[in-house]
């Protein structure tokens, strides 16, 4: 059974209400775990930058959490997760509003859950997914057109990935899970390389920080993000394990899997760096956390956990790497969401392909170097190009619009200033002789 299978439709009718309350509460719990991740990130973010744009760094993944939150009710989960409208592109709008949902369920026979519950936990994904792509423009974006971004960029770009990832119907959803059977178990594709992607154009689009590659742009405040950090570690458990929508085998896979893979990305990440630089650093630790969580995003329902430690150690050397090209290549992505999570979760996905095993799950399948056979690799190549393709070139037009219309980025001496005071008229730390009077 697909990961996210929801039944013949997408809103079974009530008198088919048989509830699992041990799997409802797990979904439950879950959701709130991945809800948690965006105020991590708002702290592992606010940390990295400099502190005259910490608030405004911070703000940005709240307003996230806000904008998301309310287009999802609106439309935003009908198009992702509503009936197929065709071809497997893109749901159609029968859950407007959220109608349709209350008092239904989903999942399959015996574990099924409300509706609603499934609702909140997707939102949750949609929230962080879009919260990840602000860490690219750290200090020098505008905060109302990072708000009209938001929008515009879960509407035609979150939700029609997550169709085509997520909403597994009986064989007519969407393309990638339903009709091409590619395997993402929780959003190495959805989340993960569509933020990177998307991170990668708005980066080119705003051009390079005042500064860049001249000065040193230090994270102001590593416990802040060495607090961030743990806290998104902490928040994957849901993610990942949740993921399962039921409290079982499968979740406790997961759970495992995620923990073994980003313990053993941080320690790869900083063993890196000792090698090339001669220290590691508590930022490279942080760094190669998160790059292990999202590496096996993808997999952790699919792979043992020696392939996920495998894929940890793999996965924090290949972030590692992937992030100091960016001075090479002259991307200015602020705080590596290209490196990290656009390489870590292709990482995640060519991994099913080549040690995948449906003796961890029969409802994944055996990668290359378990059955001989490419099939299951090719499938992951293809739908690994076409997100990253599609988020790239969608992403670009949009910021290139927000740019040539209303502006996108502030003036060189707004940069110069700093975000926190431009922005929003405040600052997080009081420099003054008598700041505690």
């Amino acid at each position: 059974m697909p990961l996210f299978y929801i039944g013949e439709t997408i809103a079974p009718q009530s008198n088919r209400m048989e509830i699992n309350g041990a799997d409802t509460a797990w979904v439950l719990m879950s959701g709130a775990l991945v809800l948690l991740m965006t105020p991590g990130l708002a702290l592992f973010y606010g940390g990295m930058v400099r502190a005259k744009s910490t608030l405004n760094m911070m703000m940005m993944s709240f307003a996230a959490m806000g904008v998301t939150t309310i287009v999802w009710v609106l439309y935003g989960y009908s198009l992702a997760f509503g009936p197929d409208a065709g071809n497997g592109l893109i749901g159609d709008l029968s859950n407007l509003g959220l109608q349709g949902t209350i008092d239904q369920v989903v999942g399959g026979e015996g574990h099924q859950i409300p509706t609603l519950a499934f609702v909140m936990f997707q939102l949750t994904f949609a929230i962080i997914t879009v919260a990840l792509v602000s860490g690219a423009i750290a200090d020098r974006a505008r905060f109302t057109a990072w708000v009209i971004f938001v929008a515009v960029w879960i509407t035609l770009v979150y939700a029609p990935i997550a169709h085509w990832g997520f909403a597994s119907q009986g064989g007519n959803g969407g393309w990638m899970i339903d009709r091409l059977g590619s395997l993402d178990f929780a959003g190495g594709t959805v989340v993960e390389m569509n933020s990177g992607a998307a991170a990668l154009a708005l980066a080119i689009v705003l051009g390079k920080r005042d500064g860049f590659r001249r000065d040193s742009m230090r994270p102001h405040n590593i416990p802040f993000v060495l607090l961030g950090a743990g806290l998104l570690w902490f928040g994957w458990f849901g993610f990942n394990a949740g993921s399962a929508l039921s409290a079982g085998q499968l979740a406790a896979t997961a759970m495992i899997n995620t923990q073994v893979a980003t313990a053993a990305a941080a320690m790869s990440w900083i063993a890196f760096e000792k090698i090339r630089d001669g220290k590691p650093t508590t930022l490279g630790v942080a760094s190669g956390a998160i790059a292990g969580a999202v590496a096996i995003t993808p997999s952790c329902g699919y792979v043992t956990p020696l392939g996920a430690l495998a894929i940890g150690l793999f996965g924090g050397v290949a972030s590692a790497w992937a992030v100091s090209r960016k001075y090479k290549w002259g991307y200015d992505d602020s705080l590596d969401v290209v490196g990290i999570h656009g390489v870590g979760g292709l990482v995640g996905m060519i991994a099913i392909g080549l040690i995948g095993t449906k003796a961890v799950n029969a409802a994944g399948g055996d990668g290359l170097f378990v059955s001989g056979d490419p099939s299951l690799l090719i499938k992951q190549v293809i739908a690994s190009v076409a997100t990253i393709a599609y988020s790239f070139i969608v992403t670009w037009i949009i910021a290139t619009v927000i740019s040539r219309t209303i502006g996108f980025r502030v003036r060189k001496e707004e940069e110069v200033t700093g975000l926190d005071t431009v922005e929003h008229a405040e600052s997080a730390y009081d420099f003054t002789l008598h700041a505690n009077r």
